[in-house]
């Protein structure tokens, strides 16, 4: 079943009378799992309230362009870096042609720009307007910008005509939100991918770690899910939940993620080492607690086994897949890694940019292959995630 779970849905709301449906929308969208915030234009004031809205959504609805109580005032970039889909409900003659125009006048034609998430449209308007050829062009503009259209529907309007032109019920939209997410690229595919950090104990009480979230492993799994995958998570220590329909192996070392990896492999098409794996551990782990007894203490490291390297060499290879966190020098460092562990990928990231490092809501990162390189701009973890799925399974299409 379709769903929008672990999904940030923006709605956008422009000055039409079918504005009363969005309200509707704001629940069938959670009803699907989805988290959802509101964006209002001025003339959609006129038709409905805010609070209403906010009530619904369980956040403050955004209705200014220039927001004081945003990160620098920048609400706009906040909103479209946060969102997974924009859902523009209803989209009136008038907002499809600033659209269109590529017009930033308000909050929401800006964020509409500023959003890397695809966009649904859901029309509404009277009939004769939807005819309009003027209206027939923007609209064939924005579908050929890659806009997502659902409706009109046709029946009895608000000022009495009959024809097309009146929104969609909310459950279509909903419905056609969540099938955005459900691509098919992997379908048939089983997909591996490791996540979050280990942990490298020093006794029973210590350990060695780092600071990954594994939120962009997590969201990994939720967009090959989405992509049709059958898709398996080895998970360090995270607080997150298990994503829907994943299947999910916990472990804690290095070398026991190498060996759940190593296990799980003969069913796998296509491996993501997304996982912060320790580079070293302890030689020794101590049977009791160390004790304070003096102002220093040495400790003896010996390397951890490199876990992407064993399965890029394994005779059952996968179409393998790796992550560079590095601070400096990253593409560099980052295609050095890929041509040394024979990687068909690589995923570069800055973890020394902190917006975007270890437990950020937000990346942004290069995907190399051996004889290319695509940027994916600043956006959710949820949005990076989706892009990255559909390169790697552009990419496999004949190799795995």
């Amino acid at each position: 079943m379709a769903h929008l779970i672990n999904r940030n849905v923006l709605v956008g709301v422009s000055g039409g009378i079918a504005a009363y449906k969005s309200a509707e929308l704001v629940r069938q969208l959670q009803e699907l799992g989805a988290t959802v915030r509101v964006v209002m234009t001025r003339g959609a004031r006129e038709f409905i309230t805010p609070l209403t809205l906010q009530a619904l959504s369980g956040h403050p609805v955004h209705t200014e362009l220039l927001d004081e109580a945003a990160e620098q005032g920048m609400g706009h970039i906040e909103l479209a870096r946060w969102a997974d889909l924009l859902v523009l409900a209803p989209a009136t003659a008038d907002l499809l042609a600033r659209l269109a125009a590529g017009r930033a006048d308000d909050l929401l034609t800006t964020v509409a720009l500023a959003t890397a998430a695809p966009v649904l449209l859901a029309p509404a308007m009277n009939q004769q307007m939807w005819r309009d050829p003027a209206t027939t062009h923007n609209n064939q503009t924005l579908v050929d910008r890659g806009f997502n259209v659902i409706g009109p529907a046709e029946g009895v309007q608000a000022c009495g005509d009959v024809g097309p032109g009146r929104m969609e019920q909310p459950e279509a939209i909903a419905a056609a939100a969540a099938q955005l997410f459900e691509s098919g690229l992997l379908q048939g595919k089983r997909v591996l991918i490791t996540a979050g950090p280990t942990r490298e104990a020093l006794d029973p009480v210590r350990y060695i770690s780092n600071h990954s979230s594994g939120k962009m492993g997590y969201a990994l799994a939720e967009a090959a899910i989405a992509a049709g995958a059958s898709t398996t998570l080895v998970s360090g220590p995270v607080a997150l939940a298990v994503p829907e329909h994943a299947i999910c192996r916990s472990v804690e070392s290095a070398e026991e993620m190498l060996e759940t990896c190593l296990e799980l492999l003969p069913d796998c098409d296509i491996f993501i080492a997304c996982a912060a794996v320790a580079d070293y551990r302890p030689a020794q782990i101590e049977a009791q607690k160390i004790k304070k007894s003096g102002a220093e203490i040495t400790l003896t490291l010996v390397r951890n086994p490199d876990i992407v390297s064993a399965v890029a060499a394994s005779e059952q290879r996968p179409f393998t897949v790796g992550f560079a966190a590095e601070t400096r020098d990253v593409l560099t460092y980052a295609r050095e890694k890929m041509q040394r562990k024979g990687l068909d990928m690589i995923i570069a990231n800055d973890v020394s940019d902190q917006g975007i490092g270890f437990n950020s809501e937000e990346n942004e990162v290069t995907i190399i292959r051996s004889d290319s390189e695509r940027v994916l701009g600043r956006a959710s973890k949820a949005t990076i995630a989706r892009q990255i799925i559909e390169e790697i399974a552009s990419s496999c299409d004949n190799s795995c």
